[in-house]
């Protein structure tokens, strides 16, 4: 064997030996390795405001959901999540826990969601019924840039938040919390 093979053979053993470059090749394969599970399942992440129930203050609560290539699939699994609740026991649901999705839509960028009758009725933790429906609208507006306008119904009727928006921007103004 020639000079320039051997010092070529030679160079992974040498190069393995010291326990630094061992380490970093254990990070570049298990970072490797995450890389391709999550490329794999096709998780997104996706950001829900709920509020402290002791102070009223924003909690923001970072969930990863499936991602299945349909807008209208995810938009209604993140609503889902919205109904599910917070995680966190200091945290309070938007709505009250017997709340149910009825129907759901996504036309020309435009989300329809008709909610149980239930998500009328006001809860001691949360205070008003519009709070979590603006919180809700600008949360499917912040995690979904796509969607152009929010159409949310309790038990068929439309919610009006126009009328609504002015009494309510600094309860429900989520525009501040970081996505």
């Amino acid at each position: 064997m020639s000079a320039g093979s051997s010092s070529a053979l030679s160079f992974p053993s040498r190069f393995f030996s010291r326990k630094r470059n061992r380490r970093i090749i254990y990070l570049l394969l298990i970072g490797l390795f995450a890389l391709g599970d999550f490329l794999y399942t096709g998780l997104i992440r996706r950001t829900i405001v709920f509020y402290s129930s002791l102070e009223g203050n924003t909690v923001v609560e970072d969930r990863m959901l499936h991602r299945s290539g349909d807008r209208e699939t995810d938009i209604r699994r993140y609503l889902d999540e919205v109904l599910l609740g917070p995680v966190s026991p200091d945290s309070a649901p938007l709505f009250p826990k017997e709340t149910r999705l009825h129907a759901f839509m996504y036309r020309d960028a435009v989300v329809y969601a008709d909610l149980s009758e239930s998500a009328a009725l006001p809860q001691a933790e949360m205070g008003d019924v519009y709070r979590g429906l603006l919180t809700l609208n600008e949360g499917i507006r912040r995690n979904f840039s796509y969607v152009r306008n929010v159409k949310l119904f309790i038990g068929g009727n439309e919610v009006f938040f126009e009328e609504f928006r002015g009494i309510f921007t600094d309860l429900a103004d989520n525009s501040k919390t970081a996505p």
